[in-house]
């Protein structure tokens, strides 16, 4: 009895590594064929590219303005800094500019200690930190707006940079221009190596980020909060916007 159990045993075992060494090779036969098949398909292809840029004016200068505060108790601090913050902002809307393009961005409040050697930590008060940042739309205010801001209080005051508020539109005539390039490639190369263009079969695009021109205020700048300081005449230029186009079709 023990032996033909041992016997059909073994021949269970035998059935099961031949199903296993089976299907081994099934799928190892699929991958390799798998990959043949691919090694054909892109044979029969040919991938171009095209590039396209845009030039475009910024139309916006953005900017920061700070009021940093210390004081001896929370609502000394708080109070004195508001009070700043608010003329400082009531002078930005003075000049034309929307509330909506006023944005809190910076809000901090801090305890302030004087640490020596002798006595340690000894607590000195509160710091509060506040800044906005400010969206502004007419170039020929953005001197006014800084004078203004510092002359109302603002004791820093942040990089001034250009961007572009909408550059979708550009990037749109930067793609249509770099698949049109891509697109007379794919014609050139075409007739230069003898074959005929078959289906589009795979777009790709490559666009760079966009970039933000910077004035020579980039670098924070510390001012004397009521006191109106000079400002630089500023040169928003140009910004480039480039896309490129990946275009792949098959050939005949």
């Amino acid at each position: 009895m023990e032996e033909k159990t041992i016997k059909f045993l073994n021949r269970v075992f035998v059935l099961s590594a031949v199903l296993v060494v089976g299907v081994l090779v099934f799928f190892v036969g699929q991958m390799v064929y798998q990959n043949k098949l691919l090694e054909q398909q892109n044979a029969n292809q040919i991938t171009v590219s095209g590039e396209g840029k845009v030039y475009a004016k910024p139309d916006v200068a953005l900017v920061s303005f700070g009021v940093t505060t210390q004081g001896l108790t929370v609502a000394e601090v708080t109070k004195s800094n508001t009070d700043k913050m608010n003329a400082v902002i009531a002078a930005v809307k003075a000049l034309k500019v929307d509330e909506k393009d006023i944005q809190t961005t910076n809000y901090s409040l801090t305890p302030l200690y004087n640490w020596t050697e002798k006595t340690g930590n000894i607590f000195q008060g509160y710091t509060l930190e506040q800044d906005v940042q400010v969206k502004i739309r007419d170039f020929t205010k953005i001197g006014d707006i800084l004078s203004g801001a510092t002359t109302a209080g603002a004791n820093v005051v942040g990089g001034l940079q250009f961007t572009i508020d909408n550059p979708e539109q550009f990037k749109e005539q930067a793609r249509a221009a770099a698949i049109a390039k891509a697109k007379a490639n794919a014609q050139n190369l075409a007739k230069e190596s003898g074959v005929d263009l078959g289906k589009l079969i795979n777009v790709y695009e490559n666009s760079s980020p966009y970039p933000v021109v910077y004035n020579s205020m980039a670098k924070d700048v510390a001012v004397g909060g009521g006191v109106s300081a000079p400002v630089p005449t500023v040169q928003p230029g140009q910004q480039e916007i480039d896309v490129t186009i990946n275009l792949t079709y098959q050939v005949k």
